[in-house]
């Protein structure tokens, strides 16, 4: 089918596509609200029987600038008229300039694009364990997350979520994973004694600012400093208890 004859050809769509409707043809992966969302303005979105809700959700913190502000349509009505898709085959100036405003604005010393929080987390996770077998020399390297975090839908994302509801049925889960309560840094202090007690395995810390599916739970500023202190200081060092006595 060329361009021009997909662009003719008429969509056949029912007059009236109910919830019934879309939970036939849609896999049921998550639990819905029976509302229908058709538009948006700012902060502010209507349902199909026209009631209005203040959108306090923002695609689960993913999509926090608004509805169809007219800075972001034209946006991409401009962008579309140019290119839609290159994939990573190819340079685009757009991403190498935002690739330079993030590094310029972070921690980071480079970016790597991806798709969804999964991927990205799917990235780090891989970048852990690489780093472990070729710069540390672990050969089981192990990745430390908290009780009732949530890190994304992948199997390695749902094994580092702290969460069996997420987990049920997904056996044999990824290996290289242990769990630690939230907000307790004596509790990674205790897992990372544990386990490079014999020999190193701790390759990353694996932690949520603030934990959405644990229940609105912010992680305490000291808390952090703390871990980050920790993995500064094991970054190049596998003694560590002799760290512990440092701090």
């Amino acid at each position: 089918m060329s361009p021009e004859t997909l662009v003719q050809t008429p969509v056949s769509v029912p007059l009236q596509f109910t919830t019934a409707d879309f939970d036939r043809y849609v896999m049921s992966t998550y639990a819905r609200f029976p509302i229908t969302l058709e538009r948006g303005e700012g902060c502010r979105v209507w349902d199909s029987e026209g009631r209005e809700y203040l959108d306090f959700v923002a695609g689960i913190a993913t999509c926090t600038l608004g509805h169809a502000h007219p800075v972001m349509v034209e946006a991409v009505h401009q962008q579309i008229q140019t290119l839609h898709h290159v994939s990573n085959l190819y340079y685009n100036q757009p991403q190498g300039e935002l690739a330079q405003w993030l590094v310029e604005h972070s921690c980071a010393d480079r970016v790597f694009f991806c798709n969804s929080g999964a991927e990205a987390n799917e990235g780090a996770i891989k970048l852990a364990r690489k780093y472990a077998h070729t710069v540390l020399g672990i050969s089981d390297p192990v990745i430390i997350t908290a009780h009732a975090s949530f890190h994304g839908r992948t199997l390695a994302t749902i094994t580092a979520t702290g969460q069996p509801k997420y987990q049920k049925n997904f056996d044999p889960l990824m290996p290289g994973f242990y769990y630690v309560p939230y907000n307790d840094i004596a509790a990674i202090e205790q897992a990372v004694a544990l386990l490079d007690s014999s020999e190193r395995q701790v390759c990353a810390i694996l932690l949520e600012a603030l934990q959405g599916e644990g229940g609105v739970r912010p992680g305490d500023q000291a808390y952090f400093q703390r871990v980050l202190s920790l993995v500064a200081a094991t970054a190049s060092s596998p003694d560590f208890d002799a760290l512990l006595s440092q701090h």
